[in-house]
């Protein structure tokens, strides 16, 4: 007895397209997009999307499809202010909808602080918003370009990673632990207080218990700036002024990141430098304590140099890095919110962006 068998039907290749996830990248500049010229490398308007048209494995079916949306201006990431980083974050809104993930590719001078900043602009974020670049351009033969891009594009499309990460050399970081450790290696970043959220081999590997999960039922906004906050940034060294540092800390500042030796620890000898900050403090300037070292915390209360500079009214940033804190400085003032609220906040974790609140100072015995 025969058997009729129904004849086997491969899928078209419109239907294996209309499949595929769909990214959204976000191409604001950087070297990953430039062009050499005879003045150097140079960004040029339309020049990566006609390097992207090159790339074969882009087309293979294991990718997903993709919408580059190009700035104008295209930016070398030294131009980056924090207006861009709210033009990302309104961009990224703006098509949440309509796409599975998000890529954006950036220079990586300032990638690290583009990165620490987005988690705090993209509230109630669901979708992977991955932040890439290259120390090679993609016009080159030997690049980092084309990993970074591919990996950072299967990443955003099919690993349910909805944090804001940077993907760079093999490993996948939370962007506001992230920061750039070397100026010409391929592993140019690291996030040396938290292990990498992904590591790339022959597999991409997910650490799925460091993945932060968000909100139930949270939807999307951006925190838009209510005003243009003055912050800043000082780092300590060896005989450093005490005008220097009244200088830097007048009006109209409002907070500053000082980037402190140790576990946070200052010339505490020095009374007209500690005077200086306590006259700041006093205004309503918050100064929070960040270690100039690349990896620990910071912790005012294990010597004496510390202490005074608690003292002195500067809270503790414990191991969150300089640029985590000063885009958190930025979003805190910006949102309106007075000294003493941005304080509790700053010791606070909000983003992933630091791991413990600051230990208390110790009081110092009644004489």
């Amino acid at each position: 007895m025969m058997t009729s068998r129904l004849p086997i039907v491969k899928p078209s290749i419109d239907i294996m397209t209309s499949l595929r996830k769909h990214v959204y990248v976000a191409y604001t500049g950087g070297t990953i997009g430039m062009n050499r010229t005879r003045g150097g490398y140079c960004p040029e308007s339309g020049y990566l999307q006609r390097q992207m048209a090159q790339m074969p494995e882009l087309e293979h079916r294991s990718m997903p499809s993709y919408t580059v949306h190009e700035y104008a201006p295209l930016l070398d990431s030294s131009n980056m202010t924090p207006a861009e980083w709210v033009k990302i974050a309104h961009d990224i809104a703006r098509v949440y909808d309509h796409y599975d993930g998000f890529v954006v590719l950036h220079g990586t001078d300032t990638m690290a602080y583009t990165t620490s900043a987005l988690p705090f602009l993209l509230r109630g974020l669901r979708k992977a918003v991955i932040v890439t670049g290259s120390q090679i351009p993609l016009c080159e033969v030997r690049n980092d370009a084309r990993e970074n891009l591919i990996t950072s594009l299967l990443i955003a499309a099919n690993h349910d990673v909805p944090e804001v990460c940077l993907y760079f050399g093999g490993k996948l970081l939370r962007g506001c632990r992230a920061t750039k450790v070397s100026a010409d290696g391929f592993a140019a970043f690291d996030s040396p207080n938290v292990p990498p959220l992904g590591t790339v081999g022959v597999d991409i590997e997910i650490n799925r218990e460091l993945v932060r999960r968000p909100p139930r039922r949270s939807q999307l906004r951006v925190d838009e700036p209510k005003r243009a906050p003055v912050v800043s940034a000082l780092r300590l060294f060896p005989g450093i002024s005490p005008e220097l540092v009244r200088n830097v800390l007048r009006p109209p500042l409002q907070g500053l990141v000082l980037e402190t030796y140790g576990v946070g620890n200052g010339p505490d000898q020095d009374t007209a430098f500690i005077a200086a900050l306590a006259e700041a403090a006093a205004r309503g300037v918050v100064i929070v304590d960040c270690t100039q070292c690349l990896e620990g915390t910071v912790d005012l209360t294990e010597y004496a140099a510390g202490s005074a500079l608690a003292r002195a009214g500067v809270i503790s940033g414990a191991d969150m890095t300089a640029e985590a804190a000063l885009t958190k400085l930025y979003y805190l003032f910006s949102r309106g919110y007075g000294a003493e609220r941005v304080k509790r906040e700053m010791q606070r974790d909000l983003r992933g962006e630091m791991t413990q609140r600051a230990k208390p100072v110790a009081r110092q015995p009644s004489r």
